[in-house]
């Protein structure tokens, strides 16, 4: 398949678009942050760092940890930035960008999302380790795509949304994390469950200042929820997609987040460098 000019967006170096980089400067594990400030924590712990960029929000390091070469690329805020970052990575190994033409032989990458959440559980601390073992999206970004979900994920979902009672504008969907990452960060320090993915931070996740919104009461419906022992544990905003969009494109994705805010509790971190650290630590020495 050709990809035109006005598809497959290259940059003046024939770099992708948004990202600014090339084939040779990433790794297979690719870490994704949302705050760009974070790649930087993170390649501290590094060897050596053999690459460094930024364009726009997007920045990424590569380097050498433990003899492996990692990357590290920070996405912003939001599903409709992993929209961007997915497929520009996906375009990197999976396209040859000078014939602009897919790959014969395709590659998957293994992403591993590290980020910080919301907690959903009055009973899970301040600073935990949230391991997702699925996504819920509140987003609309996988609708754009020709992608299967499981009978496991449809049922899932399902299951939630007649639960919790939605919006009838929202339509979700469910996807489930890569099974293998999610065995190599488990251990007895994470608590595991499904995480809801908003496509906002104040009324999609039932925050209401000034504007009136229509999810009063959206996070009480959604602590009490219980399937097969798994339990909705926390909200973010970036790993619908990333599992949606990755697994569609035959990628590895997982997603563990530090717990910073319990909202059952009304109670919010008064700092959280020290555990941010450790969680950068934990996942890099399971990659």
């Amino acid at each position: 398949m050709y990809f035109p000019a006005s598809e497959l967006v290259l940059d003046k170096k024939n770099k992708v678009y948004h990202l600014g980089i090339g084939p040779k400067d990433i790794s297979e594990t690719v870490i994704l942050v949302g705050d760009q400030d974070r790649v930087e924590l993170i390649s501290a712990f590094f060897d050596e760092i053999t690459f460094m960029h930024q364009h726009r929000e997007f920045v990424t390091h590569t380097g050498i940890f433990n003899g492996k070469k990692i990357s590290v690329i920070s996405t912003g805020i939001g599903t409709d930035n992993i929209d961007i970052v997915i497929n520009e990575l996906d375009a990197l190994i999976n396209i040859d960008l000078d014939l602009r033409e897919e790959k014969a032989q395709k590659k998957s990458l293994n992403l591993i999302r590290i980020g910080t959440c919301g907690i959903l559980q009055a009973s899970v601390p301040i600073h935990s380790f949230i391991l997702s073992q699925f996504a819920l999206g509140l987003d609309n970004v996988a609708h754009f795509y020709e992608l299967n979900f499981t009978a496991e994920e449809n049922d899932l979902c399902k299951a939630i949304t007649d639960h919790i009672n939605l919006p009838k504008e929202v339509i979700p969907y469910m996807v489930k994390a890569s099974s293998s990452l999610v065995e190599k960060l488990d251990s007895e320090k994470v608590i595991k469950g499904i995480t809801i993915t908003s496509s906002g931070f104040y009324g999609p996740q039932g925050r209401q200042l000034n504007l009136k919104t229509k999810t009063q009461a959206l996070n009480e419906r959604l602590t009490s929820f219980i399937q097969s022992e798994l339990k909705i544990t926390n909200f973010e905003m970036e790993s619908s997609a990333l599992f949606a969009l990755g697994k569609g494109l035959g990628h590895n994705c997982a997603t563990i987040c530090l717990g910073i805010a319990n909202r059952p509790n009304m109670e919010f971190s008064k700092g959280y460098d020290k555990e941010m650290d450790d969680l950068i630590r934990y996942v890099l020495d399971r990659c």
